[in-house]
C-alpha cells in the first residue's frame, strides 16, 4: 500500500489527495464572491466542512449508497478521490469503525473572500479502516490529530454555495496541539 493510500485511512476517505499535497481544479466554481463578508464566508466554509465529516462519518461500506452524500459535498479532484477510494474500500470488503471528530476549525490565514480556506483540527484517535481479513489499514504512526487547510470553492449545486475542494496538510500556524 502506498503512502497516500494509508493517508486515505488516516482521515477519512476524501483526504488521501489532499494529505499527498494535490491542489485539484474544481469543476463548478463561481468566480465571482458572493460573500458579503469575510464571516459569511468563513460561516459557509465551515458548515460545508461539517457537512463533509458528517457523511463521511455516516458512510457504511457495505452500502454504496451511503457514498452519495459524501460526493455531494466535494467538487474537483477531491470527489474524484472520494469515489475511487469509496467504491475500491468496498469491492475490498473493508470496514470502517469509529468517527473522525473537528476539534478546531478557524479561517486561515491566507483566506480571502474570493478562496475560502479554514484551518482544521481533525481528531482521528477513533477512526479505524479494516480490511476484509480484520487488519486494520491505518497507518501505526498516524498522528490522533491532524492539522489540515481545507480549501473550498464556489458552487451553485451545494446549498451552502461552497463545496471542499481540496485538502492538505497544514505548515503554518495555527497548529494542533495534543
Amino acid at each position: 500500500m502506498t503512502s497516500p493510500t494509508k493517508l486515505i485511512a488516516v482521515a477519512g476517505f476524501g483526504l488521501a489527495v489532499a494529505l499527498a499535497g494535490c491542489a485539484p481544479t474544481p469543476t463548478d466554481i463561481d468566480p465571482t464572491p458572493t460573500f458579503s463578508s469575510e464571516a459569511e464566508a468563513f460561516a459557509a466554509a465551515e458548515a460545508t466542512y461539517r457537512e463533509y465529516i458528517k457523511a463521511l462519518n455516516a458512510v457504511d461500506l457495505s452500502d454504496p449508497e451511503t457514498f452519495e452524500d459524501v460526493y455531494a459535498w466535494t467538487t474537483g479532484d477531491l470527489n474524484a478521490s472520494d469515489r475511487e477510494s469509496l467504491t475500491r474500500y468496498h469491492a475490498d470488503g473493508a470496514e470502517i469503525g469509529g468517527e473522525s471528530t473537528i476539534d478546531s476549525v478557524s479561517p486561515a490565514p491566507k483566506a480571502n473572500i474570493g478562496r475560502v480556506q479554514l484551518a482544521v483540527c481533525l481528531n482521528v484517535s477513533e477512526f479505524e479502516l479494516i480490511d476484509a481479513a480484520g487488519k486494520s489499514l491505518i497507518d501505526e504512526d498516524r498522528a490522533d490529530i491532524l492539522s489540515l487547510t481545507v480549501n473550498l470553492a464556489r458552487s451553485q449545486s451545494s446549498p451552502t454555495g461552497l463545496l471542499v475542494d481540496a485538502i492538505g496538510p497544514r505548515t503554518e500556524d495555527p497548529q494542533c496541539g495534543r
